[in-house]
């Protein structure tokens, strides 16, 4: 009785599962954000080398651009997350795209590379919030098993923005120049925040009270943040072995060290340590490591690839990605299908894992003159490889982790994979600063400029501004075409080792079956439970009560007794919760 009339008083949304069409008309406003985050970022990725070298900046500033984004997004994805375990997500998602939308447009004014990687920041800080609580929301709606099928739509509606995307902003800055592509994606905003607010009913966090670690957050930033200055700049702005970078790792170090043990001290930690007891979610992130960096970097380099190893127009560049995109989203979406309907991930993601090694081996063999066709290739063999392991490390870690801690759990798997990413992409972009610094020199060597235009592209190469490829005399551009295209494959042999550690780590993963239940109903048991758990405590405390009384003893006690086992029964609540 007390338990149906606990579930009786539950939201419809939380206690019962939904119909497919219920289920579709909730994820349009997520479809909806997701598509403008995916959007925003394709779409300028093709004119990235363009935006660069219009604004004056060299390959630190491109690398910055990246990393100043990816930065924000890898440190707020936590806190996105344990906010959605502590209050409204409804309305976070709001304001993660409200930022997104702000970030995105402001950059589209920039004047200079160091106003576009500070608006980035807050572009970065939106995306960290839509890529974290989206899929909060997904689990809170779907079950593990069904999750497959209904991410299959949705995977093909990001594919549209991820195929589309380089190809529309190749065509963009061709026709109406780069600044363009940063204000596409605002009416898609628009309508996701109004779709968000129509048709998504989420849970709220039975909190009582909401605390926030701020010092842990404080913490986070300045040691993720310092360490990335000391990963980019070290050689260039400072030596390795100078004060400048005795200091900052040092502070970075006395940073992490303090925020991983203000995780053990603090009631609510964005980090939960307890997290890395479950052999899931430690292998997991293990795994997400190398994903990240092989994910950031295809998406970084590649681009850099086409245009200037290969002297492709931002148009023909998003073209030239098509196969890479092609084989994420098409093993993401048919393997999401093939989970779904089998119940099997395991063996599914031990091939994406071989692939993904494949994948990043192959591309250490690129040179400026690769056959194209070998070049599709490698990038159909790497794209099927992250598609089939990147949704489904989210999928199996939601699937082991108890649903008061849902949101913790997803969104530290995304910031683990975020940070590597941007870790790894800033070293490649120090390496393949470097490195194509070395080929341009040595290839120049012995060249004399015969002309006006020579003398003038090569005083352009040494101020160290990326250079505009086709405006190029042929006698230089065939040595830079060829020092990118070396020096871009050099930086792939940083992800192979980091690709094998994720094959080991996911063969080690329990091979767990998928939950039939979504993350709501399970709340709703728990919840239905520690009502129960209550009820019983207060029966049992006044038959305590009658045997005290018969052994003499006072009703004061009995009346402690009876708070004892409330206090006792709302602490097990807290606990749950």
């Amino acid at each position: 009785m007390q338990g149906t009339s606990v579930t009786s008083t539950l939201p419809n949304d939380l206690g019962t599962a939904r119909t497919p069409r219920q289920v579709f008309t909730a994820l349009s406003g997520l479809i909806m954000g997701m598509f403008v985050a995916v959007l925003s970022g394709t779409v300028v990725s093709t004119s990235m080398p363009v935006i660069i070298a219009d604004l004056g900046g060299d390959q630190s500033a491109y690398t910055w651009v990246i990393t100043a984004s990816l930065l924000a997004t890898a440190v707020s994805t936590p806190i996105w997350g344990k906010l959605a375990d502590l209050v409204d997500r409804k309305m976070l998602l709001q304001i993660a795209l409200g930022l997104f939308v702000v970030g995105t447009v402001v950059a589209g004014f920039s004047q200079s590379t160091g106003m576009l990687i500070a608006v980035r920041v807050v572009q970065g800080l939106g995306a960290g919030g839509l890529m974290s609580l989206v899929m909060i929301a997904v689990a809170l709606i779907i079950s593990p098993r069904e999750r497959g099928k209904y991410m299959g739509v949705v995977g093909g509606i990001m594919a549209l923005a991820t195929i589309g995307g380089p190809l529309l902003g190749g065509v963009i800055t061709d026709a109406f120049g780069w600044r363009a592509n940063f204000f596409i994606g605002v009416p898609f905003a628009v309508a996701a925040i109004i779709l968000i607010q129509r048709t998504l009913h989420l849970p709220k966090p039975n909190r009582e009270r909401v605390k926030i670690d701020y010092l842990g957050a404080i913490l986070l930033t300045v040691g993720v943040s310092l360490l990335l200055i000391w990963v980019s700049m070290g050689g260039n702005q400072f030596e390795w072995n100078s004060v400048e970078s005795f200091a900052i790792i040092g502070v970075s170090a006395a940073a992490i060290i303090g925020f991983i043990v203000t995780e053990f001290l603090v009631e609510e930690p964005i980090v939960p340590m307890t997290l890395f007891t479950n052999r899931t979610f430690t292998l997991s992130v293990i795994a997400s490591i190398s994903i990240g960096v092989a994910m950031f970097a295809t998406s970084v380099f590649l681009a850099q690839y086409f245009q200037l190893a290969r002297g492709a127009t931002p148009t023909e560049s998003g073209l030239m990605t098509i196969p890479m995109i092609v084989g994420q989203m098409g093993a993401s979406i048919g393997i999401g299908a093939l989970v779904s309907r089998f119940g099997k991930w395991k063996g599914w993601m031990l091939l994406g894992s071989v692939l993904t090694l494949a994948g990043v081996s192959l591309m250490t063999t690129l040179r400026y003159d690769t056959d194209f066709t070998l070049v599709s290739i490698y990038m159909f063999v790497l794209g099927a490889g992250l598609g089939m392991v990147m949704q489904n490390l989210t999928l199996i870690v939601q699937n082991d982790t108890p649903a008061s801690q849902l949101g913790a759990a997803s969104s530290n798997v995304n910031f683990f994979r975020s940070i590597a990413g941007t870790i790894g992409v800033t070293v490649m972009g120090s390496v393949l600063a470097t490195q194509v610094t070395s080929h341009i020199t040595d290839g120049l060597a012995k060249f004399t400029p015969a002309s006006a235009g020579e003398v003038d592209a090569l005083k352009s190469l040494a101020s160290g501004s990326l250079p505009k490829v086709s405006e190029l005399p042929d006698t230089i551009r065939v040595i830079v075409e060829g020092s990118y295209g070396r020096g871009i494959a050099d930086v792939f042999l940083i992800a192979v080792p980091l690709a094998i550690v994720s094959l080991i780590a996911i063969a080690f993963l329990p091979n767990k079956p998928l939950s039939t239940k979504n993350a709501a109903q399970t709340l709703a048991e728990e919840a239905e439970q520690v009502a129960i758990d209550l009820a019983e405590a207060e029966i049992a405390a006044p038959v305590t009560s009658s045997m005290q009384l018969v052994d003499g003893s006072d009703d004061t006690s009995d009346r402690g007794d009876g708070a004892s086992a409330r206090d006792a029964g709302a602490e097990a609540a807290g606990a749950r919760k």
